[in-house]
């Protein structure tokens, strides 16, 4: 396509009208567990007619234009109806992490006034419905459930998903709410937490998550004959604006994974004949290394994109040299952008891809404020992709996006000569875990209310596979004892497990500034 279009109900009927008969979605994933010998597949035609049936039973069961529908579930063709569903009928996408505890769930369902809630029953050990389900959250909220264990049975009240299908019937009045959308209505509402540890809600109109997803693939060159295995959690911008819209623009296959592993990766690489595959760093290193690649085709690998940590320069090259990869590309983003803001392309060689973020992505721009004598600053954007603001909270838009529109990201960069930008240290604490922001804030207050504890500070250090993780410095109240187990378990019991330190050091003292402060700098 040469342009985004406005909406992303016109873009879904832009391409089922396009490649009515091409493959839209293959998941396979489930079938086991549904006894199905075949993988559920749909047709860009078919795709649409199911986005219409939803979003006509969501518009049955009282959702009306501008109200919120939240997906606590992981990747599955389910995810891409639902969320393009959510938007036909009008409403506002709210993704949940699927690693939340149901407390960290349930805040964002409330402050998002989430009127329905999608989310599954057993996956990797946790029932998420059931959850919900027993939560004061769920009082006077429609609940579907996705049944992915295959009992074919759902506790009430929740609604099974092919039974709220079945109330999709006025595919007309579906249709009249997805004309009425405009570029300029909230499309999702994306919470990332703050340095305060309170999560905020980003909120992005049509036309600003629209024109990112087309700057990406655009970027990526992606087309008809692209197959995207789609690992990236599809509540994060990565998964969901970098993958299953862009793939609605382009026309592209989307391939859903629930759960990496490198076998499984693989395992669909070589069967589906992928030909677009993001991800963490993490995940072709482990590709990389794993000893059965050699016993898997991986060739028709064509497009890999990485980020969200350092990337290795040898990755980049054994990306090229090892898995024959034409094109791998490194970007910068963050969600209050919807995950866009610099990209390197196909051009750029190894070195550059690896160390710098590259430039600006059409629609957007760059600079730096108050460069140091070394030329560093704090990164600045401004452009088609920046946010509207943040759910409820004029106070906290004002103090991010300025008068003339710059973004404050937080960053601290460099740019060079050509235009490249490095990201060299950040004015937050924030680290990242395994592709996942953690905000220290967050965690500190939750081991805080452990008893005897008197201070805590969480910093990221470096880990060979999830690039960053935690760890909790702590300080005792007189006379008190910290058992470091202890601390991981009150933390395992209100956080989501990339949020919890992988350990625990007990200090007599913090290091402090003049004024008091913790020099978190010196803790490691």
């Amino acid at each position: 396509m040469d342009a985004p279009a406005p909406t992303t109900p016109q873009a879904l009927q832009r391409t089922a009208a396009t490649w009515p008969d091409r493959t839209a979605v293959i998941d396979g994933q489930w079938d086991a567990a549904l006894d199905r010998t075949e993988p559920i597949t749909l047709t860009w035609r078919q795709l649409l007619g199911e986005v219409r049936v939803f979003a006509a039973a969501l518009i049955a069961a009282g959702i009306e234009p501008d109200d919120r529908v939240a997906i606590w579930a992981p990747n599955s063709y389910h995810w891409p109806i639902a969320a393009l569903g959510t938007h036909y009928a009008g409403a506002a996408l709210v993704p949940l992490n699927t690693r939340y505890t149901i407390s960290e769930a349930a805040e964002i369902i409330d402050r998002a006034d989430a009127r329905v809630v999608v989310t599954v029953d057993d996956f990797v050990g946790t029932n998420r419905l059931a959850d919900l389900l027993g939560h004061p959250v769920r009082a006077g909220r429609t609940v579907i459930g996705i049944g992915l264990d295959g009992s074919g049975t759902m506790p009430t009240p929740a609604i099974p998903w092919a039974e709220f299908l079945t109330s999709g019937t006025e595919l007309g009045a579906a249709d009249a709410a997805a004309a009425a959308v405009k570029p300029t209505d909230i499309a999702d509402i994306l919470f990332t937490s703050g340095t305060t540890g309170a999560p905020k809600g980003v909120l992005a109109e049509h036309r600003q998550t629209l024109a990112g997803a087309h700057a990406w693939g655009a970027n990526g060159q992606l087309n008809p004959n692209d197959r995207y295995l789609q690992a990236n959690p599809y509540f994060h911008t990565f998964g969901y604006k970098a993958g299953i819209l862009p793939s609605i623009l382009f026309g592209v296959t989307m391939v859903p994974l629930a759960v990496f592993t490198p076998d499984t990766a693989m395992q669909m690489i070589a069967e589906h004949r992928i030909t677009v595959f993001p991800g963490a760093p993490t995940v072709f290193q482990t590709i990389l290394d794993s000893p059965q690649r050699s016993g898997y085709d991986l060739s028709s690998l064509r497009l890999v994109v990485t980020g969200a940590t350092v990337v290795p320069v040898v990755l980049i090259e054994r990306l090229q040299s090892d898995l024959g990869v034409d094109t791998v590309l490194t970007a910068y983003g963050q969600t209050e952008t919807s995950g866009f803001i610099t990209t390197c392309t196909g051009d750029d060689d190894a070195v550059t891809v690896a160390t710098t973020c590259g430039r600006p992505y059409p629609g957007m721009a760059i600079k730096l404020g108050n460069p140091d004598e070394y030329g560093a600053g704090e990164v600045l954007a401004r452009g088609a992709m920046v946010m509207r603001g943040y759910l409820n909270d004029p106070a906290a838009t004002a103090k991010t996006i300025d008068d003339d529109g710059w973004l404050h990201t937080g960053d601290v960069g460099t740019i060079d000569a050509n235009g490249n930008l490095r990201i060299t240290d950040r004015l937050k604490d924030m680290y990242i875990c395994g592709g996942f922001n953690v905000y220290p804030a967050e965690v500190e207050q939750v081991l805080a209310r452990l008893t005897g504890v008197a201070e805590v500070a969480v910093v990221g250090v470096p880990d060979d596979r999830l690039g960053e993780v935690g760890r909790a410095f702590v300080t005792a109240r007189p006379g008190a004892h910290i058992d470091p187990d202890a601390l991981l378990a009150h933390a395992r019991n209100y956080l989501a497990n990339f949020k919890v330190p992988r350990s625990v050091i007990v200090i007599d003292e913090f290091p402090r500034n003049a004024s008091g402060k913790i020099l978190k700098r010196e803790l490691g």
